[in-house]
């Protein structure tokens, strides 16, 4: 039991398989080691032991607030999905904005974990304080829309006023592997496949309703003095800083323009480092400008919602009309995000801004990633152009009308080719010898940041514990937007410290849970003021930091027992220096590799891990006490081999 401000001190376990909800609260000690949402649902995890199947009912899949959601503070809208990833087999955490994590510890609640499967469809229904299991037979099938729509009119209450669902579409019930999670405003937990794992569980829905009873801090000053600090950060920033800075203005898409011009936006399946490259090189109808977020806001711009006790409103809700195989298609949608943008079209080889956003529709509807659903189109391309994909089908680079209609067939798992992406970049590249094709670490395909131009990015990738991920180590803070300050992007020296920070900096955000765009402006100082204000904790700013560095070797060590280690923290062939198909960069970027080996030599020293692997010792320092420890000791050369 815990009785630090923040925190309702109840969490739901359900047992799918019996329909039986049993409460528990939160062990004093778990809540100072790790938090609450990413940590704390990660421990949660870690309770079932690493060796479940994803996809079996043994797996648990949390839904996980923190202390901070859904108060006053800025930002802290968020929710955790937490579990192991069917697409990468590590574990993962899947975080959404919106208003359904404040709503869930509104309605009285920390957390809700899912354990077994139910014998046939069902939802969750949330309120005050207890969750109900209720059919959900006649919602199987339906679109994540058409779901939310059909729940609106069942519940006594108002979905988006008082009542929150966060939905799976028909990706999640066909267990694609990178099915997703989308809740009432289009924001998704979208990477790692937390929406197949909910398919698999036979669970539709989660619904919340509540009022607004945000939790109160136990220090009231001290709060309030971190609450104004943060404030008058964010206001400054020129990142943040509502109605101006470019978050505020253009949404994540304000990096579109940024990253091209310094040569670091990977193109046509990372080949090439912008798409002016790539136009010179092969005449490539193919523009930036076209599909960015200053483009997005001058022509189809309808509407900027936020989301809970968030100022920057950085969300860009479209409205667009396109002709697609004959047919007139009104379509509008959030957000047009700078990933999902990328992903959809240059990476794939096109920049048609309007059908972007239909695909950015069509794949919020199925419950599909529309990073790792653009980047598994873009590696099907250029499969069909080498000849790999021989009687399962073909895709032409840019063929963008086709692309529409292939998210259907990867959400429903309706044709050959749709089905066999649906797997995954590295169950693909397994079933056809296209390991060179992927772009992809530990199974999950990267975000839009090309590690030849920011070498933070290729280590980050590399080591990040839930697969690639610009977001667990988020550098191009420093190497594009100089915050905390500018670092050179090409200079590999010092990054594997840097990232290493940004690791245990974000995984403290995670569980606290606030957007990681605080990150833009505020800093540790900030999170320890409204930390310590609303729990009544007395942490010095070095404390909170090892309690992000401890989540972040409770992921390593639960991936170690997995059976991942140092061999597995690598990146795609064609980024590598050294490698024989390794493509170097091009215009900015000319000639650039990544140096890897150096980059992981620097950042296994940092983290005083032993090839990948967390030590023992390493363990017992950061007080990790659970599970049997990796066996490998810090006077070790190597990790032991996987049998």
């Amino acid at each position: 039991m815990t009785e630090m401000g923040g925190y309702r001190d109840r969490v739901a376990q359900v047992d799918l398989g019996g329909g039986e909800v049993n409460y528990r609260g939160i062990d004093d000690d778990d809540a100072e080691k790790y938090i609450g949402a990413r940590g704390l649902g990660v421990k949660y995890v870690f309770d079932k032991g690493p060796d479940v199947d994803p996809l079996g009912p043994e797996n648990r899949l949390a839904f996980m607030t923190g202390p901070l959601t859904g108060t006053q503070t800025v930002m802290s809208g968020r929710i955790a999905l937490v579990t192991k990833s069917p697409l990468t087999g590590t574990v993962t955490d899947s975080h959404h904005g919106g208003w359904s994590g404040a709503r869930l510890k509104w309605a009285g609640l920390d957390g809700i974990l899912l354990d077994g499967a139910s014998d046939e469809p069902v939802y969750l229904f949330v309120e005050d304080g207890d969750v109900e299991v209720r059919d959900a037979s006649h919602l199987w099938g339906q679109g994540v829309h058409d779901t939310i729509d059909q729940i609106g009119e069942e519940v006594d209450g108002k979905v988006g006023r008082n009542v929150s669902v966060m939905a799976i579409g028909q990706g999640g019930e066909n267990e694609v592997r990178y099915g997703c999670v989308i809740n009432e405003d289009d924001r998704a937990s979208g990477r790692g496949g937390t929406g197949a794992v909910m398919g698999a569980k036979n669970v539709k829905a989660v619904v919340v309703k509540s009022g607004t009873d945000m939790p109160k801090p136990a220090d009231p000053e001290t709060f309030q003095e971190g609450y104004q600090q943060a404030m008058g950060v964010i206001r400054e920033s020129d990142v943040t800083a509502p109605n101006e800075g470019g978050l505020s203005m253009y949404g994540t898409n304000v990096l579109m323009n940024a990253t091209e011009e310094m040569d670091g936006l990977p193109t046509k399946n990372a080949k090439y480092t912008s798409t002016e490259a790539y136009h010179d090189a092969e005449d490539a109808d193919v523009e930036a400008e076209r599909v960015s977020g200053e483009n997005v806001r001058e022509n189809i711009l309808v509407d900027e919602p936020t989301c809970h006790s968030c100022p920057v409103a950085c969300k860009k809700e479209v409205e667009v009309n396109v002709t697609h195989k004959g047919q007139d298609m009104n379509v509008r949608t959030e957000s047009y995000e700078y990933e999902s943008a990328w992903a959809l079209g240059p990476n794939s080889g096109h920049s048609d801004r309007d059908e972007i956003a239909v695909m950015l529709e069509k794949c919020n509807k199925l419950g599909i990633d529309t990073i790792e659903a653009g980047n598994m189109m873009a590696m099907a391309m250029e499969m069909s152009e080498e000849g790999k994909l021989e009687g399962v089908g073909h895709l032409d680079w840019g063929d963008s009308e086709t692309m529409i209609d292939l998210l259907d067939e990867i959400g429903h798992r309706s044709s050959d080719l749709g089905d066999l992406l649906a797997e995954g970049p590295e169950r693909v590249a397994d079933a056809k010898d296209a390991h060179g094709n992927k772009l992809s670490v530990k199974g999950q395909t990267m975000a839009a940041y090309d590690p030849r131009c920011m070498k933070g990015m290729g280590i980050a990738y590399a080591t990040s514990n839930r697969g690639a991920c610009h977001l667990r180590g988020y550098t191009p803070a420093a190497e594009i937007l100089g915050i905390p300050e500018k670092v050179d992007p090409y200079e590999w020296e010092g990054k594997g410290e840097l990232t290493a920070t940004f690791q245990d900096l974000h995984a403290v955000s995670d569980s606290f849970d606030i957007c990681k765009f605080s990150a833009f402006a505020e800093g540790i100082e900030e999170y320890v003021l409204q930390y310590n204000g609303m729990t009544g904790k007395d942490l010095s700013e070095d404390e909170l930091f090892e309690a992000g560095e401890r989540i972040y070797n409770l992921e390593r060590y639960y991936n170690n027992l997995v059976g991942f280690d140092g061999a597995d923290d690598t990146l795609p062939n064609r980024f590598v220096e050294g490698h024989p198909d390794a493509i170097p960069g091009t215009g900015a970027s000319e000639g650039e590799l990544v140096e890897l080996d150096q980059l992981k030599a620097e950042y296994y020293e940092t983290r005083d891990w032993v090839d990948g692997v967390v030590p023992d010792e390493k363990l017992e320092a950061l007080g990790i006490d659970i599970g049997p420890g990796t066996g490998v000791s810090a006077g070790d050369s190597a990790a032991p081999a996987d049998d």
